[in-house]
Parts: structure tokens; sequence; C-alpha cells
């Protein structure tokens, strides 16, 4: 799997490395251009925020929302970003099984076509893996509340011990999800389905191979954190030298335009590390995942006469279905 992966990427490089970078590039353009025009604000308004004295309301609404609206465009950017290329990766793996080419105009069809499919299905993978973690909250705020009226002060460290133990079992409650619906974003390209129909056909495609999924899933995901990990430390590095270099004169203080200079710049390489390590995060795991959902649908509904068929452009016997990719 790894290595099909691996191979995968290296013939069809330039169309999935170009789409990811012209799709995360332009976020990280979006969010560099608002962060500057938020902080050239924040410089005009220095002197008073810093002033002696507790700030304004009014001058900090402003401000609050500046943020937030960056924060906010920003994220549904990058939901999109992230939905047209992790489409674009099945469309991909569909040419390389058939050993076929593909074009970066035709990759981006393709993936924009099922980009809304994709999106809802990566917010009900949130919201299914959150789960767990958001019954355990629930109840243990109800405990909270339910034992906060007797202000019986010894019953909280077992209630501390009762939400790490919560905790820790929520963990492969939402673990166990997360393999069984791993499937779905290929599904939704490979057979055109929507969010809810693919999470279903991955849940039957894993149920008899839930622990080869979770192996092959977590070793792709580990080692794309780990190369992301790598990629961003001299990033990060980088962008702790202003600070380190600088050497304000005895007894003065940075100005604010300084002050606002260093967390620029810190934020800026953030945000261009990021980009450089989503290029593999963003399209190694997922090609991994899809080479699973061909292994299993090899292995399960003899998926190979489909796809020699494909490939060689013939009539398919009746038994054997549609080609992946094809309407069902």
């Amino acid at each position: 799997m790894l290595g099909g992966a691996f191979s995968t990427i290296g013939r069809y490089w330039k169309p999935l490395v170009g789409l990811a970078l012209a799709l995360f590039g332009a976020v990280t353009a979006l969010m560099v251009a608002g962060l500057a025009v938020v902080l050239s604000a924040l410089a005009a308004g220095w002197d008073e925020l810093t002033a002696p004295g507790t700030p304004d309301a009014e001058e900090l609404v402003p401000l609050a929302v500046a943020f937030g609206a960056l924060v906010i465009i920003g994220g549904i950017a990058y939901l999109l970003a992230w939905a047209v290329v992790q489409a674009a990766v099945p469309v991909v793996l569909q040419e390389a099984v058939l050993g076929r080419p593909i074009r970066f105009g035709a990759l981006w069809r393709r993936a924009w076509s099922r980009v809304w499919s994709m999106v809802g299905t990566t917010i009900l993978l949130g919201l299914i893996f959150a789960v767990p973690f958001l019954l355990f909250m629930v109840t243990l705020l109800a405990t909270l509340v339910t034992a906060a009226p007797g202000g019986d002060s010894d019953g909280v460290v077992p209630l501390i011990w009762l939400s790490a133990l919560g905790w820790l079992a929520a963990v492969p409650v939402a673990i166990w999800l997360w393999v069984k619906f791993s499937l779905a974003p290929t599904v939704v390209v490979f057979e055109k389905q929507g969010p809810v129909a693919a999470l279903r056909r991955s849940a039957q495609l894993v149920r008899t191979d839930w622990w080869r999924v979770f192996g092959i899933s977590l070793l792709a995901y580990v080692m794309a954190t780990v190369a992301g990990y790598l990629i961003q430390m001299p990033f990060q590095i980088l962008g702790l030298f202003p600070s380190m270099m600088s050497t304000p004169s005895t007894g003065s203080e940075p100005s604010g335009a300084e002050i606002l200079a260093l967390v620029g710049s810190f934020i800026g390489l953030s945000l261009i590390s990021q980009l450089v390590a989503q290029l593999f995060s963003a399209v190694f795991p997922p090609l991994v995942v899809g080479l699973l959902y061909v292994d299993r649908r090899m292995r399960t509904e003899n998926l190979g006469p489909v796809l020699a068929a494909a490939a060689a452009e013939q009539p398919l016997p009746e038994q054997y279905g549609p080609p992946p990719g094809a309407p069902a």
C-alpha cells in the first residue's frame, strides 16, 4: 500500500501537487493578506491600546470582529480547498489503477464536480468522530451541575478521576468510528455517492477487515505527521531569528511596529511552513486510504475484471456492474 502510494505520487505529482499548491497557496495568500490588514489596523491604534488603564470596549470590539472574520473566512476557504484536494486524490487513483494519464484541467473538473459531497462527508466525519467526546462532556457537566448545590468538595477528586477514565474510554470509540468510515471520501468519488450513502458503503467494506485498515491507515498518518513536523521545524526556527537577533537600545522598549513586525513574520513563516507540509499530508494518507478501498473491493467484490475491462475499454460482463467511478 505504501509503495503504491509513493509510486502514484511519483507518476502523477504534477497534477496532484500542482492542484494542492494552487489551492492551499491561494488560501495561505488570503490569510497573509487578511493578517496584514489586521496588523496594519492594530499598528495604527497601538498607542491607544497600550496606554495606561484598561482599553475601552469600543476600541477592542472592531479588533475582535476583524480577527473573527479572518478566522471564519480562512476556515471556509481552507475547507473548500481541502475538499477539492481530497476529491482530486481518488480521481488520480482511478486513472493510476487503469494506467492512464490525467491533465490538470480534467483533474480540476472531476474533483470540483464532487466537492460538495466531499464537504458534506468531511463535516459528517468530523461530527461522528466528536460524538464520543461530546457525550462524555455532556455527562460530566451534568454530573458537576448535580453535585454543585451540595457543596461537597470531597466529591471533586472522584469526578477528576471519572473524567480521566471517561476520556480514555471515549478515545477507542472515536478511533473505531474513524476507521469504520475512513473509506467514505474515496467512495464519494469512485462510486459517486452522497455523504450518508458513502458512510454506509465504507462501513460495509471495512466490516470484516477493521484491524488491517486501521494499521495501514495509522502508519500512513503517522508518516505524514512526522514528515510535516520535519518540514515545519526549519521555518519555525527561522521565524524565531528576528526576535533573537533584535537588540534594542538599553533602556528603550521596542515600538508597536517592531513588535507587530516580529509577530507578523513568525505567523507568516508558520503559514508558509504549514502550506509546504500540507502538500504531503493532504495527498499521501488519502492515497493510502484509496488503495485500501481498491484492495477491499478486489478481495470482496472481484474488482479485477472490472479494472481490466475498463483499462481495455471493453464491455463488462453484467455480473461485475459498472467500472469504478461510473454512475451506479
